[in-house]
């Protein structure tokens, strides 16, 4: 990956992990057998149309531009009920099994630490700004990691040539995967200080656990001075079960060998006078390779380091495609095509969440937070034809309420570059970015969902329905806030254009089994998430909005909100809503709700798309907004010197507080990505 000075935060990362992670460099190319190729226009598809291939197809070219569709999988047979009733009450306290309380914060993003060092200057890219204050103006906020491999092995250091905020030795970098030495400068908390100044985004930091005699604390004494209320915690190793297999310890390191580490670390945390917070730490954050969250627990871990943790955290991927890049005997290439189904099921959910509800149990007994910092469709990029189409947008609900309805407190979906399949989206190239826009992926539309379902309320609980006998292509989740039935989320996992799947979820509220009276208004607002199959990869809908197809997008909404108004029958307290196949349903039940179902444009904070040095997608700040969005003007600054990167900065100024190099921060392109395999 190349470090281009004067563009901003780049949000290129990827995770990879199913039994295993590593970072390595490069680029993901994908061969996909008997593809499916879409004959229409890529800027703006209308629909998806389908050409067979009788051969497998190899596309070499940036992955997130994978021009390849897949035919999305036959109706079952026998195809389930397209009519059935799903019962509720209106009160939770009737409701069994529901969640622990939720925030609309639980979908949230995850970066590379190593990729994270673009900056900028005085110009400013905005989409990525647009993405994330649409998420905070239905959540509140948002929630971003900042970490990863490359954290275990980062220092800081004032400044490095040429005002670099990050600097990679790939040289000396004497492990098996490869992961770069990391030098970085406050510059870098300065960014993200500066991008929350814009918008209400709060940081997860990685600080380095490699070295286990001197350790390292300027990360978290810098951000603590830099962030203040924005820093959400520390993180304090990443993925140790893997540590052995990567070569960052013996071949015989285990679970008590970390326990024993983490004493030391503590031990040292807790005398660095320049860190007043001691208990924001994140662990084990394991990365379910060779070690069960019960083999931490069972060392007396929670026991003897609980006090110091405000999370709880693990990371984990349902699969990985990482024979692309490390093809073996005993790791044979995966086929999206086999892939597909896989992710159109809800049992997907059901299985992922199986090895952790007992540590969510004991996260709740502990009164920790249960977070799983690092997820997406696959590790090494995902899957071309899957991680990149409506599959994901529906998994990625699907993945999200399950997680939340398993007692998980949130859930951070990783970032990648041009070379990845799964990013919600994914900055122009830098060699494009005078003519084309920035490319959404379908997953940012279930981050956009789940946040609009979660809501501000912090009171958000969750039950899985399982309705229509349980069946997996039509699952179902009730939610309460503030203890009452307010809305209901429908997911249709099939792809029938003739509308022959299409099915009507009749609710009873208060009724079918409650003796509840009047309980359904007399009518309820319904947002649909669509589009024309589970294989489409632009033309995707959320309420008749878009936030544009390929190259076209700059994170703001573009076309007619349609909110749809579906009359109930308060006689027999029923409602009968529509869920298209495929598609998703949001339906407002409560009066709270239904006041804030129309609001995908209003009150969002966008930034504009004037041009600065270039006349096309690019860029200005209003100087005003300029001059004043890091709590102060320059002359201000200069005044109570607040110019430097050194500690003497108080965490108390009124602000995020800019470094003299670091001005405002933004995501670009960027050519190069740190790709995450499973080893």
């Amino acid at each position: 990956m190349r470090s281009t000075l004067f563009s901003t935060l780049l949000f290129l990362c990827l995770l990879a992990h199913t039994r295993a992670e590593i970072t390595v460099y490069g680029l993901l190319g994908q061969t996909t057998a008997n593809p499916v190729l879409n004959d229409g226009a890529q800027a703006t598809p209308t629909t998806t149309s389908f050409a067979t291939a009788t051969t497998p197809v190899a596309y070499t070219q940036l992955a997130a531009y994978n021009p390849i569709y897949l035919y999305p999988p036959a109706i079952p047979s026998p195809a389930p009920a397209n009519t059935f009733a799903i019962g509720v009450p209106t009160d939770a306290a009737l409701m069994s099994a529901l969640s622990i309380k939720q925030s609309g914060t639980f979908f949230g993003f995850s970066i590379e630490m190593s990729v994270a060092n673009q900056l900028s200057d005085s110009h400013i890219n905005p989409p990525f700004l647009n993405f994330m204050s649409i998420i905070a103006q239905k959540a509140g906020k948002v929630h971003v990691r900042v970490g990863g491999n490359t954290q275990d092995f980062a220092y800081v250091v004032d400044s490095l040539a040429d005002g670099k905020v990050i600097e990679k030795d790939k040289e000396d970098a004497s492990n098996p995967t490869s992961t770069p030495v990391l030098a970085l400068t406050p510059d870098l908390l300065y960014m993200l200080a500066n991008v929350s100044s814009l918008v209400n985004v709060d940081w997860f930091l990685g600080i380095p656990f490699n070295d286990t005699v001197n350790w390292r604390f300027e990360i978290a004494e810098y951000g603590e001075a830099i962030l203040g209320d924005h820093l959400l915690g520390f993180q304090v190793s990443n993925e140790p079960d893997l540590y052995a297999a990567h070569g960052h310890r013996a071949s015989t390191y285990g679970p008590f060998d970390f326990f024993g580490e983490f004493a030391d670390f503590t031990t040292a945390y807790a005398a660095d006078s320049k860190v007043s917070n001691k208990n924001n730490l994140i662990a084990p954050n394991l990365a379910s390779g060779n070690w069960w969250p019960e083999d931490i627990w069972n060392t007396g871990f929670m026991e003897a380091y609980g006090s110091s943790l405000q999370y709880l955290a693990m990371e984990h991927y349902p699969t990985d495609n990482c024979a692309v890049i490390f093809p073996s005997a005993n790791n044979p290439p995966k086929d999206p095509t086999a892939m597909l189904p896989a992710y159109l099921t809800h049992q997907a959910g059901l299985n992922f969440v199986q090895p952790y509800l007992n540590s969510t149990a004991l996260a709740q007994q502990w009164g920790k937070p249960f977070l799983l910092f690092e997820t997406n469709t696959a590790s090494c990029g995902g899957f071309p034809g899957i991680s990149d189409t409506f599959t994901s947008a529906l998994w990625g609900i699907d993945h999200a309420l399950q997680l939340a309805h398993s007692n998980f407190s949130g859930a951070l979906f990783h970032f990648g570059g041009q070379n990845v399949s799964y990013n919600p989206f994914t900055a122009v190239p830098t060699n494009e970015s005078a003519v084309h826009q920035w490319t959404v992926g379908p997953l940012f539309y279930s981050a956009v969902f789940v946040a609009e379902l979660m809501g501000t309320s912090g009171t958000t609980q969750l039950k899985d329905m399982l309705p229509n006998n349980a069946d997996i292509h039509t699952p179902a989740y009730a939610v309460f806030e503030n203890g009452q039935f307010s809305k209901m989320a429908l997911l249709n996992y099939m792809t029938d254009p003739s509308g022959a799947n299409d099915y009507t979820a009749t609710i009873y509220v208060g009724g079918s089994g409650w003796s509840e009276a009047n309980g359904v208004p007399a009518s309820v607002k319904v947002k649909y998430l669509r589009a024309p199959s589970t294989s489409e990869k632009h033309n995707v809908t959320w309420a008749g909005r878009t936030l544009g197809g390929q190259f076209s997008s700059d994170g703001r909404w573009q076309g007619e909100e349609t909110v749809q108004t579906v009359q109930c029958d308060q006689t027999q307290n029923m409602c009968q809503v529509k869920v298209p196949a495929p598609g998703a349903a949001l339906v407002f039940f409560s009066d709270a709700a239904q006041a804030a179902a129309g609001d995908d444009a209003s009150g969002v904070q966008t930034f504009a798309t004037t041009a600065v040095t270039k006349t096309k997608n690019t860029v200005t700040v209003d100087p005003s907004v300029l001059a004043t969005s890091n709590g102060e003007s320059g002359k201000q600054r200069a005044q109570s010197n607040l110019g430097g990167t050194s500690l003497k900065v108080s965490a108390a100024a009124s602000g995020p507080l800019v470094s003299g190099f670091a001005a405002l921060a933004a995501v670009v392109a960027g050519a190069g990505v740190a790709f995450r395999a499973s080893w």
